[in-house]
């Protein structure tokens, strides 16, 4: 692995999350493909996109800020996955799945800026 981000464990989680948010999509239909498809699947991709950006070796405090860009990303899939259960697009169970995953990276996120923030 080249790059600090691939060794992060929160971005392989982020990674397995957009897959599983890629694979949901599937299932909705095709008058969502320009609202909450797209917009979820950008949403989970920016998690990890933005992990990868801050990881790049600048100071700390640059990759905190973008460590908060992709909480953000992260909890606006979890409003997308609430928008898709009240649509009927997913079930109680897919919803309960994928939240369970956003809580942990949020949980991940939030320690991974806590260590940053005590390296000071």
């Amino acid at each position: 692995m080249a790059f600090k981000f691939e060794k992060l464990i929160v971005w392989q989680k982020v990674v397995e999350l957009s897959a599983n948010i890629h694979d949901l999509c599937k299932g909705f239909p095709k008058d969502e493909l320009f609202i909450l498809t797209g917009q979820i699947k950008r949403a989970a991709d920016s998690v990890s996109l933005n992990i990868a950006e801050g990881s790049t070796g600048q100071s700390n405090a640059e990759f905190n800020k973008f460590l908060g860009y992709a909480l953000r990303s992260n909890i606006e899939v979890v409003g997308a996955l609430y928008l898709a259960r009240t649509r009927k697009l997913i079930n109680d169970l897919e919803f309960s799945k994928l939240y369970q995953h956003c809580e942990e990276i949020l949980v991940m996120l939030n320690s991974l800026r806590n260590s940053l923030n005590n390296d000071k």
